[in-house]
């Protein structure tokens, strides 16, 4: 007699729910469609498992078959609860405004951006006066340590918990050199102090970074207010695009007490009168 014992029920459904959020979520990361043999593939996952569960979530519409050779991709159900949400917890509506003023104070794409448990991605984004985009694509995931963001989004770690975030990999830049891991934290310090980070790129030669946070109630920062500029002009209007990210970074803040639309059309004027008297201070 075996003394093997099989898992529950309860575990074995838990595991299975849990791996149905995993297949949403590599579809989320990969953003294009794809078959269930490399869904499982690609998730390292048995392949059984995954055929019955991308059966299961297309009969419920959380995925949608898009050819005739089986390639499925998240389904319009998602879309509909991502309208609900967006009923309660509107953060691109009460966000426009604000990246639209910071664009017309600084003439760049300005983007509101969070993390996704180890990665950070632009949320929302707001098209600058350039002829070219110097900016990443909203929703793509990128690793912390190549952000300015990134360093403000983690002030709230110790330096052990955001060693223990972060994969080792993400810790080499886009062109395969090192990131030093402790330089990164003493810069997730600093910038956490300043309460604002601006740096030049790392994944080009040609580009400045600026990030202010966005505090929720407790003081953590759950989002930034960030652009990003070429050099020259980041050296030009440093203090301009400082002291705007900083003012929106703090008007954000506040936001869940500001939900009108009163609130709304009147914000970017009192953004403009606090900013001139924030310069004026300089």
């Amino acid at each position: 007699m075996s003394n093997v014992k099989s898992a529950s029920p309860t575990r074995t459904k838990e595991r299975g729910l849990e791996r149905a959020f995993l297949i949403l979520d590599y579809l989320c990361t990969t953003s294009e469609p794809q078959r269930p043999i490399d869904i499982a593939i690609g998730m390292e996952a048995p392949k059984s498992s995954i055929y019955e569960l991308v059966g299961l979530l297309t009969a419920a519409g959380l995925l949608e078959r898009t050819d005739s050779e089986g390639r499925v991709f998240l389904g319009r159900k998602l879309h509909y609860w991502g309208l609900n949400y967006l009923k309660h917890f509107d953060i691109i509506g009460l966000a426009r405004p604000v990246l639209e003023w910071i664009t017309d104070q600084t003439r760049e794409t300005s983007q509101l951006c969070m993390l996704e448990r180890d990665k950070y991605f632009v949320a929302m984004m707001n098209e600058g006066s350039r002829p070219f985009r110097i900016s990443a694509d909203v929703g793509e995931r990128t690793p912390i340590p190549w952000t300015a963001s990134g360093r403000l989004l983690l002030g709230n770690l110790s330096a052990e918990e955001i060693l223990a975030l972060i994969p080792p990999e993400d810790f080499i830049n886009p062109h395969g050199g090192p990131i030093d891991p402790q330089e990164f934290v003493e810069n997730v310090q600093t910038a956490w102090k300043d309460q604002f980070f601006s740096f030049d790129s790392i994944a080009d030669n040609f580009t400045h970074c600026f990030a202010a946070p966005v505090l929720d109630a407790e003081g953590i920062c759950q989002s930034t207010v960030c652009i990003i500029a070429p050099k020259q002009d980041a050296m030009e209007n440093y203090a301009l695009y400082r002291a705007t990210l900083i003012q929106a970074g703090k008007r954000l803040s506040h936001l869940p007490n500001f939900k009108t639309s009163k609130f709304k059309a009147q914000l970017r004027d009192n953004l403009t009168a606090n900013l001139r008297h924030s310069l004026d201070d300089e």
